[in-house]
């Protein structure tokens, strides 16, 4: 467990090296500069925002230096929307908000996807397995600002039950956005659960269970769903990830103060050191919920041998 755990961890460490070393190249290549735009400033002004930043320097220099700080725990600073303002700040203060919203809409998704996707398995060819899969498959074909937007329309504004502008102070403000962003999760989840469902409760030990005269639901949630849990387990792990730094267009739709709608701002405004500080907390997390996913396959199912799989 030790060895594998070590291995995956310098996995890891390279992997958010490469990420780091993509990301800075590719935002180097695209066209324009954060300083220009409709209203440009003078031509010596940009030169001395530029030299002030470092972005005169031989892109070499530039990727040492960007690489030097980064091993620092420096991830820069601002250079558009908050200008001087260190990147890192602004991930710690943007960053709650987002994980609030990604974690109540998981949570959702994860507890009704799987009720859902049990029932199905259990009921499978009747009236509710049908309409389950229908909800589903059209939960899985439409995109989370698609379903952020019809909920905008349907139940914001004057004379509805949910206020159109955000406001952290009272719970109202979480459901829309918690709903908009955990149906995709739970629609793919209540999915994979059903197809994981039916192939366990095929299992030898399911008829012997069944043979013993345990309960029905008790077959189900303990027996069944133990070894069914595993695929659903391995999606959970970036997932949760993706859904914690916050849906992007989420957040822009419902104006929520999150790290999800400063990244895109950030974008549109060429705000570089945002944008790479944004993807590698984001890849970074992603990597270590995979981490965390591959040591609790040892805890839904002890037979797995770690070793062996690394």
């Amino acid at each position: 467990m030790a060895k594998y755990i070590v291995k995956r961890v310098l996995m890891a460490l390279f992997t958010i090296f490469a990420i780091a070393t993509v990301t800075f190249f590719l935002m180097k290549a695209v066209p324009g500069n954060p300083f220009v735009s409709e209203k440009s400033p003078p031509q010596s002004v940009i030169d001395a925002l530029n030299a002030k930043y470092g972005l005169d320097q031989p892109l070499h220099v530039q990727y040492k230096m960007y690489m030097g700080n980064l091993l620092k725990g420096d991830l820069g600073v601002s250079v558009k929307m908050s200008k001087n303002y260190p990147v890192i700040n602004i991930i710690k203060n943007n960053f709650p908000t987002s994980a609030k919203i990604g974690a109540i809409a998981i949570g959702w998704a994860l507890i009704v996807g799987v009720i859902l996707g049990c029932v199905s398995a259990y009921y499978r060819g009747k009236p509710a397995d049908s309409t389950l899969r229908v909800v589903c498959t059209v939960g899985i074909s439409m995109p989370s600002f698609v379903m952020a937007n019809l909920l905008l329309l349907a139940l914001c504004g004057s004379g509805k039950p949910f206020p159109a502008m955000f406001d952290p102070s009272t719970w109202k403000s979480f459901v829309l956005p918690c709903a908009a962003l955990g149906f995709y999760p739970m629609c793919y989840i209540a999915r994979q659960t059903r197809t994981s469902m039916l192939d366990s409760l095929n299992q030898e030990y399911i008829k012997t269970a069944r043979a013993k005269g345990l309960g029905t639901w008790k077959i189900v949630f303990k027996h069944a769903l133990r070894n069914a849990f595993i695929p659903v387990l391995t999606y959970l792990g970036p997932q949760i990830a993706f859904t914690l730094t916050g849906g992007f267009v989420v957040e822009t739709v419902f104006s929520i103060p999150g790290l999800g709608r400063y990244f895109v701002q950030s974008i549109s405004n060429r705000d570089y050191p945002v944008i790479m500080g944004t993807t590698i907390f984001l890849a970074s997390f992603v990597i270590i919920m995979n981490l965390v996913v591959d040591i609790l396959y040892k805890v839904v199912d002890p037979r797995i041998n770690l070793a062996k799989e690394g």
